[in-house]
């Protein structure tokens, strides 16, 4: 026996009728504190004050995530992993 439901419904009204949180508050307070650092850093014209807000780990995350990437690449390939260097 199969037993089909459509319900309609917003998304607001499914989360609470699963009994998720509202995120909304969260989502809004943390995208103004994005918007006053990016403003602050425009405003300063300071393109490494701006990668900063944007990036708080920086450009070394960029690269560990790039080493993630190639090391990936290298295994599918069937390459040995390189040496660490000392």
């Amino acid at each position: 026996m199969k037993i089909h439901i459509d319900m309609d419904m917003s998304p607001d009204e499914a989360r609470t009728l699963m009994g998720l949180p509202d995120l909304k508050p969260l989502q809004e307070e943390m995208l103004a504190e994005m918007r006053k650092r990016m403003m602050a850093a425009l405003g300063a014209h300071d393109p490494e004050a701006m990668l900063k807000a944007w990036m708080p780990m920086g450009a070394e995350a960029f690269e560990q995530f790039q080493r993630f990437l190639w090391e990936g690449a290298r295994a599918a390939g069937g390459a040995k992993k390189p040496s660490p260097k000392a």
